[in-house]
């Protein structure tokens, strides 16, 4: 059973159309059958129930009449609010963030993919132990002389410690833990991305189930999985793109966005994102088909503002144009979108245009010049390194002579750093 609050002013993002329709599908992404649902619009929510009680009583007699295992809140509940819904309904309730993150569970493969959603998975828990435990007894020491007590033995004398403080260290060592060794991970990604200076590296991103997978697929001859659910690819994968004229760059398709992703996934899956985070850069796809495709786009803006990647270059990539009924669907997103281009991944159709487009961005940014300097200027040579690719170099009587493809902004700076440019 599905349940959603309509606050006023309330933001539903990429399902103002169908307010649940997003539940939906995530709670069929994560395995369940949906038999009802119910909408409530309320001034202010309810500080025992969410929605108010009333209504909860009409959902527990709703949820009998269709016999709906599980109660899911499109909303943020607090550990007594769920107990106390799940104590009328005599259901088991859960919110959208607990139900993304199970999704999350159940998809990550790799190493790195299972701590992040570890570390996501404690930090919602955590704060919630005090609310989910009802049995607040303390271990027994020793002092009192009772059957419990006696088995403390000496040192173990005291209130001694209730159970839920013993979770929350365990569960505050676990964390900590699980930073650190994530930590590690997202070290050996950024050298991993840093690497690859030499090339022009290009994200898809978008809202999850746009495409983006299957264009990766189209675009390098990848074997990332398709699947028409969302969250289907949760771990990054980098593959060389031939763009012709013996130009490359290299792709990373990422996990894909959805309205109010949860903060601590976004947090725990920075380095899965490392690659967005470092583009040259993004092509936004875009599921020209969906009823709401400016509301998908908005919640993918939302998202990689929080990322900081907002100011990355991007091109808009119009998807699943072959799955239109009619033209005016996509009207709107072409006035929007100024420049888009429209593809169909699936038909192979608009790719060339697609690939004209970013090669015209590959040469606006970057510039292929010869460097003269004298030999022992090391900090130009450094620069260079850093900042683009030195693709030949000789020296002749102490002059330096530096075969570079650098973007154009950097080529003053070169130029205060004693370089001369001999070409273009």
């Amino acid at each position: 059973m599905l349940v959603g609050v309509v606050l006023p002013g309330s933001d539903n993002g990429a399902t103002r159309y169908d307010p649940l329709a997003e539940l939906a599908s995530l709670s069929e992404a994560a395995g369940a059958h949906v038999v009802g649902r119910v909408i409530q619009k309320r001034a202010r929510i309810c500080p025992g129930t969410y929605i108010g009680r009333g209504k909860v009583l009409e959902l527990a007699d709703y949820v009998q009449e269709k016999d709906a295992e599980v109660v899911i809140f499109d909303n943020d509940l607090s550990p007594s609010q769920i107990r106390e819904i799940e104590k009328i309904s005599k259901r088991r309730v859960i919110d959208r963030t607990e139900l993304i993150l199970d999704i999350f569970a159940g998809r990550a493969r790799t190493h790195a993919a299972k701590l992040q959603v570890e570390l996501a998975q404690l930090e919602y828990t955590a704060p919630r132990l005090r609310g989910m435990w009802t049995h607040l007894e303390r271990i027994a020491g020793a002092g009192g002389g009772t059957a419990a007590g006696a088995v403390g033995g000496i040192g173990t004398r005291g209130p001694g410690e209730r159970q839920i403080e013993i979770d929350r260290r365990l569960a505050s060592k676990r964390v900590s833990f699980l930073k650190e060794q994530i930590a590690q991970i997202d070290r050996r990604k950024l050298r991993e991305v840093r690497s690859r200076s030499e090339y022009f590296t290009i994200s898809l991103v978008g809202y999850t189930n746009a495409g983006k997978s299957t264009l990766m697929n189209v675009l390098t001859g990848a074997d990332v999985v398709v699947a028409d659910q969302l969250f289907a690819t949760l771990d990054t994968k980098t593959k060389r793109w031939n763009l012709g004229g013996g130009q490359t760059a290299l792709v990373s398709d990422t996990v894909g966005f959805v309205r109010n992703l949860p903060h601590r996934l976004v947090a725990s899956f920075r380095a899965t994102l490392e690659e967005t985070i470092h583009s040259d850069l993004l092509l936004h796809v875009v599921d020209a088909s969906s009823p709401d495709a400016v509301g998908q786009i908005r919640a993918v803006e939302a998202v990689l503002l929080e990322l900081g990647c907002n100011e990355i270059p991007r091109i808009n990539v119009l998807n699943k144009i072959d799955a239109l009924r009619d033209d005016s669907a996509i009207h709107l997103l072409r006035v929007s979108l100024h420049g888009a281009v429209e593809i169909s991944a699936a038909r192979g159709l608009g790719l060339d245009s697609l690939a004209e487009m970013v090669l015209d961005r590959m040469r606006s940014r970057y510039v292929r010049v010869t460097i003269e300097s004298t030999a022992s200027n090391g900090r130009l040579v450094a620069y260079v390194s850093k900042h683009g690719h030195i693709l030949g170099q000789d020296y002749d009587d102490g002059v330096m002579r530096l075969d570079v493809r650098i973007p154009k902004a950097e080529l003053e700076r070169i130029r205060n750093l004693g370089g001369v440019l001999q070409g273009s």
